[in-house]
């Protein structure tokens, strides 16, 4: 399967395409490597990045007077996100644009001829891909949208005070394409402008600096400081001199420029070693007249001798770090001398405070300010990146000032500042930036203890060995040379440390335990008491757990001091000593439609099985933290890919008929930016059932169904209620409440004792795993910090009110191995992320062994041969690491985790196949010990899997455990000589990881260099390449094709959402605000403030999800937190 050469395509004028991925899509591994195609076939792009409206798109595009637009969508509602870009492209006279688009299998052939008949240039589907190769469709795409803008002006001069953001882009475009033909125009405009005094703000600095991010920052409080003003920006970036593309970037850190007092135009030099584009003041001209209140010009990273921002600005502003080397080269930077003002941006690094010293003196030297004082000096560190830096507050109010100052146009800020320095709120304090180092060298150094004793231990053996070979012959001296030994044996013996001593005098006994009847031991002083055997149908007797044969002692001490049986430390072989009786591993994920669907799919999975173990899937508006509307962008993904949950009733019918206190009930959310917000919905869903159980057994039904009535007809609007028939198995249980809470209709001394009881005993996991999402999946919403505090107070919440069986995160490799990772960059990943909340977590005064317990893992299990153990490698490197990095206590050393089957192993070709090797991964996944299983349908590849294929893929776990005579023993791997070896192999690989990461600053280090981000894509290229070459074979898509050639399979059932559904949906929320309007109003600023005075957000949250929608809750905490910043 040679892949062969395409050549680039060459455009003949300049090409200008917005690439980015839908709304509420996080997945941009496909966007990110065609923009690199664009850019290196000569075009200049435009890069959004993942998560876009259709609105943000088509205002990029116009403003940038693009000639395409190329979007990529994996979650679904593409017929109705297309369609609108289409239309409001239409609507904005902008119908020249092209739309490209793909999705992979997700976009159905008939949906791309629908799409395509209604005007969308092309959606390209995977067998183009396959026909035409990824420089094939890019040569197709630049083809079609080869045109020049700019040319045949046609008025717009006269229409440049309306501001029209198409009027002022066509000009630009005028003056960078046909400078020529549009002189006459310029040449007016240019008179124009003089005449007008609207400021120009220069900005330039070193590359990397954050000038982008310091930007949107000076953007957003200008619009908060300025209501009725309006601002523009011009954004230089360089062109590739090679190929004349270019990447103009720095949209993709703005987060305030989505308003339609903001005009943004990016530009490419068009020429090299250059930071401006020789067009650039004609862009100032055009802005000027078109009279804006100030404008904004950013250039591309500079070197020390550039000045060229001068000549086109009436203020300048300095970015620069302080990472510059020696103070002498501060002498070398030429716009020391020229700045207005300077910003020591990224003021979090090393040595910042000595570099605002030299910086402000040589700031002092050039301008010859010996009298004035530091603290007037004009140079400010700031954190960009942090959300309402007290420095960056300094910053923008010196600029208005100068600016004012500069020019004679008054701007009178408001902004309030403080005298406090930008500081780092540091997540991880810096002293403890060596963590993962520090655990790589405790385990190594444990390691080469259990080295050490197993030798000691082996030469005692020796002894004793020899002892009673001397004396089982008769030889002259033998009383003298046994005397010899035994004091040989002695000081020996002193070497042995006193724990291993007792596990080798314990041994024969430890065994024993294994062979009685029954094994006895303790949970939470609960006596638990199992049989060690199960009888096969050759009446043989099957140990659950096996020990090992051997005699020696340091092979013996070695085993345990590495291996264990399964619940005794390192717990390499599981964690607790048995599985749990009566409750398969296995989960049920669900997650369609409205809740109401979910939870009849719940039912039928769940029907007849003791424990009820549901996994929840939700859909893409949900996972982005907003409420479901009409608006066609959001309308068409509501319910789709996942169940749409927007408040408090909807979890409530979600997990209806299902006792969610319950002992073999447990839940778990596959949900992380909005995730603190989604817990509240649950757990208030949780005590309102027991209240309902309670109303029941009181015989207070008819007394509270009368207040719930009362409550409705003073506000003259219907109770929510259930839509349809309850399913097969649903009793109802959770809908009496519906809202309502519970706090309502029972008094507090009945309520607080329900909801502490609920809270004590309440079964389940939120994945809430943020630094997982920043690193491969990106569904953060706010900005990281404010979301790891939201997961400590989540935490410290949960410590608060003792919620012991519920895990507060679920630490996920899953969706890094999804994003492309192999197992030991998954694993490593992971692993550190979960050291990094523990570091946290203990920086912010939380006990170890009160947080620890609350930490689940989530890993994913492909084929590979490191699968096999990585499990096991989880465990035993977390527990030693707890043990004797951390001093924790045993339970806080127990790592627990679920394992889904590889979705990237499923494949659209012969997916019959795709059974067998879900097969192959569940037994791996098994055989290891894993404490809960999800096993994919074969069918996910091309669809959301129907209820036959899941019966399948559930039914993979059950032959498992119920059939497969070897799965009755629960150490099978432990003794082989393969697992063994790959064991120490991976364990040593990731403790390798852990040290690199460390050179980067520790996790939260290595995210802000992208270090995680570009392993995984590396990593998935290579799978992808040798995959594409037929090097790596997978049977049935690239080897052992079928007499046709395994061609792609379509489905031909595929589960959306139905239109009832999704207004459903619409009606309830909007239902829920109007009858909720003036209390959430005032639980909303409760919230903020309470996040404002940096008390537990979580507790509040509590009360706020009573009343409040999750899109509510969100926006008001973006306020206060602040959004996330997308990277390239």
């Amino acid at each position: 399967m040679q892949a062969t050469t395409v050549e680039p395509y060459k455009p003949v004028n300049h090409i200008r395409i917005v690439t980015a991925a839908s709304l509420f899509d996080g997945h941009d591994a496909a966007i990110n490597i065609m923009r690199r195609i664009i850019q290196s076939s000569g075009a200049e792009v435009i890069h959004l990045g993942h998560n876009r409206s259709v609105q943000e798109i088509v205002d990029c595009a116009i403003q940038e007077d693009a000639q395409a637009i190329a979007i990529t969508s994996y979650q679904g509602g593409h017929i109705e996100y297309f369609k609108y870009m289409h239309d409001l492209l239409e609507e904005r006279g902008s119908g020249h644009i092209k739309l490209f688009g793909g999705g992979g299998g997700v976009i159905l052939p008939s949906e791309i001829e629908e799409l395509q008949a209604y005007g969308i240039t092309r959606i390209y589907s995977p067998d183009d891909g396959r026909a035409m190769g990824l420089q094939g469709m890019i040569n197709d795409m630049l083809q079609q949208c080869d045109f020049p803008t700019g040319k045949n002006l046609n008025g717009e001069f006269k229409h440049l005070q309306e501001k029209n953001p198409k009027d002022i882009a066509r000009l630009i475009s005028a003056a960078e394409n046909f400078p020529e033909e549009a002189k006459a125009i310029l040449l007016e405009v240019k008179e124009q402008a003089k005449d007008i005094q609207t400021p120009v703000l220069g900005i330039t600095g070193t590359g990397g600096a954050g000038k982008s991010s310091l930007v949107d920052e000076l953007v957003r409080r200008f619009l908060m400081d300025f209501p009725e003003k309006k601002i523009a920006i011009i954004s230089v970036d360089p062109s590739k001199r090679k190929t004349g593309g270019a990447l103009l970037g720095d949209r993709i850190r703005m987060n305030s420029i989505s308003n339609d007092r903001v005009y943004m135009r990016s530009l490419a030099t068009r020429q090299s070693n250059l930071a401006l584009s020789k067009y650039v003041q004609d862009a100032v001209d055009i802005i000027k007249a078109a009279n804006f209140d100030l404008i904004i010009l950013e250039t591309s990273g500079i070197g020390q001798s550039d000045t060229e921002i001068i000549e086109h600005s009436d203020t300048s502003l300095y970015v620069m770090t302080p990472e510059y080397g020696a103070a002498t080269q501060l002498e070398k930077i030429d716009m020391l001398d020229f700045a207005d003002v300077i910003a020591l941006n990224k003021f979090d690094k090393r040595g910042a405070l000595d570099a605002l010293r030299d910086v402000k003196k040589q700031y002092k030297r050039n301008h010859q300010l010996w009298d004035v004082s530091d603290e007037d000096i004009p140079v400010f560190g700031t954190i960009a990146s942090q959300f309402n830096d007290p420095g960056m507050n300094q910053l923008y109010r010196a600029i208005m000032a100068k600016v004012s100052e500069k020019t004679g146009v008054e701007f009178d800020s408001n902004l309030k500042t403080s005298k406090e320095m930008s500081e780092k709120v540091f997540i991880i304090p810096p002293a403890r930036t060596r963590y993962l180092s520090e655990i790589s060298e405790t385990i190594r150094s444990y390691d080469k203890w259990t080295k050490d004793q197993a030798e000691v231990a082996q030469k005692l053996y020796g002894i004793k060995k020899s002892v009673e070979a001397v004396q089982g012959i008769e030889i002259e001296d033998k009383d003298r040379l046994v005397k010899q030994l035994e004091q040989a044996y002695a000081e020996v013996e002193l070497n042995l440390d006193g724990q291993n001593k007792k596990i080798l005098e314990n041994w024969k006994e430890k065994v024993q335990a294994y062979k009685n009847e029954f094994y006895i031991f303790k949970v939470r002083d609960k006596e638990i008491k199992i049989k060690t055997h199960t009888e096969s149908l050759s009446h043989l007797q099957i140990p659950k757990v096996a020990t090992p044969k051997y005699e020696a002692w340091g092979d013996l001490l070695k085993w345990n001091l590495q291996e264990n049986v399964p619940g005794e430390f390192p717990y390499t072989a599981g964690v607790f000593p048995f599985k749990r009786e009566g409750e398969d591993p296995t989960r049920m994920f669900a997650g369609e439609g409205g809740p109401e669907r979910t939870n009849r799919r719940f039912h039928y999975v769940s029907l007849g099985l003791p424990a009820k173990r549901l996994s929840t899937a939700f859909d893409s508006v949900t996972l982005y933290g907003e409420d479901p509307d009409y608006r066609p962008d959001i309308y068409g993904k509501i319910g789709n890919s996942g169940v749409s949950i927007c408040c408090l009733d909807d979890a409530k019918k979600l997990y209806s008929g299902f006792n969610l206190a319950d002992a073999m009930t447990s839940v778990s959310m596959t949900i992380n930016g909005p995730a603190a917000i989604l817990t509240g919905f649950f757990m208030n869903a949780a005590i309102d059932q027991q209240c309902e159980l309670y109303i029941k057994e009181n015989g207070l039904e008819e007394e509270i169904n009368q207040k719930i009535e009362a409550i409705y007809k003073e506000k003259g609007i219907e109770r929510p209620r259930y839509q349809g028939e309850l399913p097969n198995g649903n009793d109802g249980l959770g809908l009496m409440l519906l809202g309502v809470t519970g706090d309502q209709v029972l008094p507090a001394e009945v309520y607080e004792p329900i909801k502490t009881r609920t809270l004590a005993t309440v079964r389940g996991t939120v994945q809430a795993d943020i630094l997982k999402e920043d690193q491969a999946q990106n569904t953060c919403i706010f900005s990281t910090e404010f979301s790891l505090r939201l997961m400590g107070d989540v935490q410290q919440y949960f410590i608060n009110n003792n919620v012991r069986n519920f895990y507060s995160v679920s630490i996920s490799g899953y969706h890094i191995a999804e994003a492309g990772a192999n197992p030991i960059s998954q694993l490593a990943f992971t692993l550190a992320n979960g050291f990094t909340f523990v570091e946290y977590y203990v920086s912010r005064g939380m006990d170890i062994n009160k947080f620890a317990p609350n930490l689940s893992f989530f890993f994913s299990n492909g084929i590979d041969p490191e699968y096999a153990v990585i499990g096991r490698v989880a465990r035993r490197i977390w527990a030693k690491a707890m043990k004797h990095k951390y001093g924790a206590d045993a339970r806080s050393q127990m790592l627990k985790y679920h394992i889904q089957t590889s979705g990237r192993s499923l494949h659209a070709q012969e997916i019959d196949f795709n059974d067998i090797r879900t097969t192959l991964q569940a037994l791996y996944a098994i055989y290891d010990n894993c404490n809960s299983l999800h096993t994919n349908a074969y069918d996910e590849a091309i669809t959301t899997p129907t209820e036959a294929s899941v019966r399948r893929a559930m039914a993979i776990q059950l032959i498992i455990n119920r059939e497969l005579g070897l799965a009755k023993n629960e150490n099978p791997i432990q003794g082989s000589f393969i697992i063994e070896e790959l064991t120490d192999l991976v364990e040593e690989a990731v403790l390798t990881e852990f040290d690199r990461i460390t050179e980067r600053g520790g996790v939260l280090g290595a995210m802000e260099t992208m270090y995680q981000r570009g392993k995984i894509q590396e990593e998935s290229l290579y799978y992808e390449t040798l995959k594409h070459t037929g090097e790596y074979p997978i049977i049935g898509v690239n080897t052992f094709l079928s007499s046709t050639g395994s061609p792609t399979v379509l489905p031909t059932e595929v589960i959306r959402a139905t239109e009832e559904e999704k207004k459903y949906q619409i009606s309830m929320v909007h239902s829920l605000q109007e009858r909720n309007a003036a209390k959430s109003e005032e639980l909303l600023k409760r919230l903020q403030q309470v996040a404002i005075n940096n008390d537990n957000i979580f507790a509040e949250l509590m009360e706020t999800v009573k009343f409040c929608s999750l899109g509510q809750i969100t926006n008001a905490l973006f306020e206060v937190g602040g959004q996330y910043r997308r990277n390239m």
